[in-house]
C-alpha cells in the first residue's frame, strides 16, 4: 500500500509509524463501521429474497437495530474517554455484532414466522455496534493526535470502504451460487472479524496517549474557530503549560492529567468563587455545557435529517434491483455496495488531501447535495421502466447511480468525524460527542429505513424516491445557510516539529467553561495576537 505512505511524515516515531499501519490494515476489515461489521446491507435483501420478508417486516427490524444504536451510542462515547481499555471494547463489539449476524443467517425463519427473536437479536447487535465508532476513532485520535484526524481518518475510511467492496464482492459471488439459498453467504462476515481482531491487536497500547483520544490535547498552531469559546494556553519560558489568565503572578505548570471517571454533568450552578480551582482554568466541559454548544446542536440536525432522508436510498435501490429477477438480480444488488464503496475510497481520498487546505464546508455541501440529484435520477429511471423498457441495460444504468452514493456516503463518512472533532476540540469530550453526531446518525437512518421501505410498499418505489429526493434537500440547505466552517486552522509547514500542548482534566465537580476572562493586560493582548 505505498499510495498510502504519502500520508505518513518521513520523521514520525517508529512505533507510532507502526500503529498506524495496523490501525488502516484494521480499518480495512472492520466493514460497514457505522452499521457494525459487513452485510447490514445485505440482510435486509436476504430476509426479503430468502426468508419472504415483507418491506415492512425488514423496516421493523432495522428500526429497532437503529432505536439501538441511538440508545447506546452517546453512552459508549463517554465510557471511551475514560476508559484505558480501548482496544478491548473494540475488539469485543467486532466479536459480539459478527455473532449476531451469524444467527440472523441461521435462524431467521421463513415469512417472519420467528419475528420477535429477530426483534431482540436487532437491538443486542444494535448496542454492541454502538462500541465501533467512537472505539475506532478515539484510539485513532489516540495515535495520530487532534492534527494528525484529517489524514488519519480518511485512511481509515479509504481502507473500510476497499474493504467492504472486498468482502461484499465475495458475499455476492456466492449468493449468485447459492441462490435462493442465501444464509451461507454470511460466512464472509466471520472471517473478516478474525482478520480484524489480529490487527487491532497489534496495535500496542502504549501508543495511544489517552489524554489525546479524549481531546484534551490541542495542536499550538491550530487557531480557535470564531465559533469556539476556548483558546490554547501560553507558556513560561521552559514551554509547560501555564494554568490562570495570561500574565497573573498565580500562574501554576499543568498538573498529571486525572483520568478518573467524572459524574459532573454540569447540571449544578457555580454559586461561590472557591467551588472551583479557578473560573479562568481551561478545563474539560461538563456534558451538559457540549450539549449546550450552538454549533454542535446545528450539526446533530443536519445529520439526523441527512440519514433520514439517505439512510433507505441504498437498500431500496438493492431491493429494486433484486425483487424478480433472480440471480441476476442478487450480483446487481451486491454491486450496488461494490460500484459506491469504490467511489467511497476516492471521496475520502479527496477528503483528507483538500478537506485541511479549503476547510470543511465546501466538500460537505457537495456529499449532501448528492443525494437528492441521485434521488432525482433514480425516479426517472423507474418512469422509464414502467413505460416498458425494464431489461439488464436499464438495471445497469440504475446500478450506475450508486456512483453518487459513493459521493454522498462517501464525503459525509469522513466529514462527519473530522467536524466533530473540530467542534469538540479542547473540550476533553470528543468521543462523547461522537457518540452524539452517531447517535443522530442512527436515529435518522433508523428512521428512514421503516419510512423508506414504508413508502415503497404502500405508494410504491419511484414515489418513494421522489419524496426521499425533497427530504434530502432539507439537510443541505441547511448546511449552505447556517452551518458555520469548523476547520480551526491550516497547518503551517514551517512548524512540522511543533509540541502540543496539553489541556488540564479536572477532579470531580471541577469541570467548567474554557475562557480566559476580558483580561485588558499586555499580556492577554499578546497571547491574543498569538493566537
Amino acid at each position: 500500500m505505498g499510495w498510502l505512505d504519502e500520508f505518513f511524515p518521513p520523521q514520525e516515531n517508529v512505533t507510532k509509524r507502526h500503529a498506524r499501519g495496523q490501525l488502516r490494515w484494521a480499518s480495512l476489515f472492520l466493514g460497514e463501521l457505522r452499521d457494525g461489521l459487513t452485510m447490514i446491507n445485505m440482510q435486509s435483501a436476504f430476509l426479503i429474497v430468502s426468508k419472504n420478508y415483507t418491506e415492512k417486516q425488514a423496516g421493523i427490524l432495522f428500526f429497532v437495530f437503529g432505536m439501538s444504536q441511538f440508545l447506546f451510542q452517546t453512552p459508549a462515547g463517554y465510557l471511551y474517554d475514560y476508559s484505558d481499555s480501548k482496544i478491548t471494547w473494540l475488539a469485543s463489539a467486532g466479536i459480539a455484532t459478527t455473532f449476531f449476524t451469524a444467527i440472523t443467517a441461521l435462524f431467521a425463519k421463513d415469512a417472519g414466522q420467528n419475528l420477535r427473536l429477530m426483534i431482540v437479536i436487532k437491538f443486542l447487535q444494535g448496542a454492541v455496534t454502538s462500541f465501533i465508532p467512537p472505539g475506532l476513532n478515539s484510539i485513532t485520535q489516540g495515535i495520530v493526535g487532534a492534527s494528525g484526524m484529517t489524514q488519519q481518518v480518511a485512511i481509515n475510511e479509504m481502507m473500510n470502504h476497499l474493504g467492504t467492496a472486498f468482502i461484499v464482492l465475495v458475499g455476492s459471488l456466492l449468493g449468485l451460487f447459492l441462490y435462493p439459498n442465501l444464509g451461507g453467504l454470511f460466512i464472509v462476515s466471520p472471517i473478516a472479524c478474525v482478520l480484524f481482531l489480529i490487527f487491532l491487536n497489534r496495535i500496542d497500547p502504549n501508543d495511544i496517549d489517552h489524554n489525546e483520544a479524549r481531546g484534551l490535547i490541542k495542536d499550538e498552531n491550530a487557531t480557535a474557530a470564531p465559533s469556539q469559546s476556548y483558546a490554547v494556553p501560553p507558556e513560561d519560558e521552559s514551554g509547560a503549560v501555564l494554568v490562570g489568565r495570561p500574565g497573573e503572578e498565580n500562574n501554576i505548570k499543568k498538573e498529571k492529567i486525572n483520568t478518573q471517571p467524572s459524574f459532573n454533568f454540569g447540571w449544578e450552578m457555580i454559586s461561590a468563587p472557591g467551588a472551583r480551582k479557578s473560573v479562568t482554568e481551561l478545563q474539560a466541559d461538563s456534558p451538559l455545557r457540549v450539549l449546550r454548544d450552538p454549533t454542535l446542536l446545528t450539526f446533530l440536525l443536519i445529520v439526523f435529517l441527512f440519514h433520514m432522508a439517505n439512510g433507505t436510498v441504498l437498500p431500496l435501490v438493492m431491493q429494486t434491483l433484486a425483487i424478480g429477477s433472480g440471480r441476476e438480480g442478487i450480483l446487481l444488488s451486491g454491486l450496488c455496495i461494490i460500484v459506491a464503496q469504490i467511489f467511497m475510497v476516492l471521496s475520502a481520498k479527496i477528503c483528507g488531501t483538500y478537506s485541511g487546505i479549503y476547510g470543511r464546508k465546501g466538500l460537505f455541501l457537495i456529499g449532501l447535495f448528492s443525494v437528492p440529484v441521485r434521488c432525482l435520477l433514480l425516479t426517472f429511471l423507474l418512469m422509464i421502466r414502467d413505460g416498458g423498457h425494464d431489461g439488464f441495460a436499464l438495471n445497469c444504468v440504475i446500478l450506475s447511480t450508486q456512483v453518487l452514493d459513493g459521493v454522498g456516503a462517501g464525503v459525509f463518512g469522513t466529514m462527519y468525524i473530522l467536524v466533530t472533532s473540530d467542534i469538540s476540540g479542547g473540550t476533553g469530550r470528543f468521543s462523547m460527542t461522537l457518540g452524539l453526531t452517531t447517535a443522530a446518525m442512527s436515529i435518522g437512518g433508523t428512521v428512514s429505513g421503516y419510512l423508506g421501505e414504508a413508502l415503497a410498499e404502500d405508494l410504491g418505489y419511484k414515489q418513494a424516491y421522489f419524496i426521499l429526493m425533497f427530504l434530502s434537500m432539507i439537510p443541505a440547505i441547511l448546511y449552505l445557510t447556517v452551518m458555520p466552517e469548523t476547520l480551526p486552522a491550516i497547518v503551517n509547514p514551517n512548524y512540522k516539529q511543533t509540541q502540543q500542548q496539553q489541556i488540564p482534566t479536572i477532579d470531580e465537580g471541577d469541570e467548567g467553561p474554557h475562557h480566559y476572562g476580558n483580561s485588558t493586560s499586555q499580556a492577554d493582548t499578546n497571547y491574543a495576537q498569538m493566537t
